[in-house]
């Protein structure tokens, strides 16, 4: 690796480390100056975690060390699903050709021991609530891999970064690019359990997801949890950045990574203002809205095809 590419894949690894939190506080913010409060500082999420860390966890007596393992992964899963996505730099610190798959099922993983640590602990409940991650974490993920499908057949390229990075700002591209961030949204919106599919802040069984997942963790457990929903969201919202980013790699890559940073950020906002302005959806809605992300994803790759006669 060049000089340049270490330092953007140091400056990633700490972007990963530092942007959960401030992406997690940017988004409340943004709700709170919509519903005209004052509301909670950037930097709260901070204190919030810091607050569980000192806490001492309690776990039920039926529960095995799969309900213990569960927060550890899905932090250790993201990490490394943050390190195989091209953030700020002309490749991820952990890049290969076809590591796109690679990021799709260690983020799959970190799912899976989440439903399995919900599942230990014995509770119909929170059965319920893997029930249904399992079934949204099904239906988003062919939106997914035909996104991946498009932007390979149009970019020819192997790797996650040849995906996204693709420099063409011609109009037939630009469509393709916005359907692709459609289908990314929606996948961040379902990803990261935000509204208008989930909401981390109700406690009703009628709609929650993934937060009735976690109601037996507490202390650090929680702590992990709630920084792992933060890496998912900076993660989601660093591939729309690099899809959006029209600096050339090549050519500058520090002003690259710098308005890849501030369209992370950008995309924050966009959360905070789409919660703002839209209810959570009905749960059985919600298969139809991933199907949008699914759709527009289609519609992207038939265009690529078209526009290329059907070969790379």
């Amino acid at each position: 690796m060049t000089t340049v590419q270490l330092a953007l894949a140091g400056a990633q690894l700490l972007a990963l480390l530092l942007l959960p939190i401030v992406m997690l506080g940017l988004v409340n913010r943004v709700k709170s100056i919509w519903a005209g409060r004052r509301g909670p500082r950037v930097l709260q999420p901070y204190h919030d975690m810091r607050r569980l860390l000192r806490k001492r966890p309690v776990y039920s007596s039926v529960s095995s060390e799969v309900f213990r393992l569960g927060p550890v992964v899905a932090v250790a899963t993201s990490l490394v699903a943050g390190m195989l996505s091209p953030m700020l730099g002309p490749d991820s610190p952990l890049a290969f050709a076809g590591d796109f798959v690679a990021f799709a099922y260690v983020l799959a993983l970190g799912r899976v021991f989440l439903m399995l640590a919900a599942l230990d602990v014995g509770s119909a409940f929170e059965g319920m609530g893997a029930a249904r991650e399992a079934t949204y974490g099904a239906v988003i993920e062919p939106a997914l891999f035909l996104v991946f499908g498009t932007l390979l057949l149009a970019t020819g390229g192997a790797s996650f970064a040849a995906l996204l990075s693709w420099g063409d700002l011609g109009p037939f591209a630009l469509g393709i690019k916005a359907l692709c961030f459609v289908a990314l949204m929606i996948l961040l919106q379902i990803e990261a359990a935000r509204i208008p599919v989930d909401d981390p802040m109700t406690h009703l069984e009628l709609t929650m997801i993934h937060e009735v997942m976690i109601l037996d963790h507490s202390g650090p457990d929680l702590a992990m949890l709630q920084y792992a929903a933060g890496l998912k969201i900076t993660i989601c919202a660093g591939l729309l950045a690099t899809l959006l980013n029209p600096i050339s790699w090549a050519a500058q890559p520090y002003l690259a990574a710098g308005v890849a940073l501030g369209l992370t950020l950008a995309v924050a906002v966009l959360v905070g203002t789409i919660e703002s302005l839209i209810a959570r959806l009905r749960m059985r809605t919600l298969p139809a809205y991933a199907g949008v992300a699914v759709l527009a994803s289609a519609i992207a790759l038939v265009l690529v095809t078209l526009r290329t006669g059907g070969s790379l």
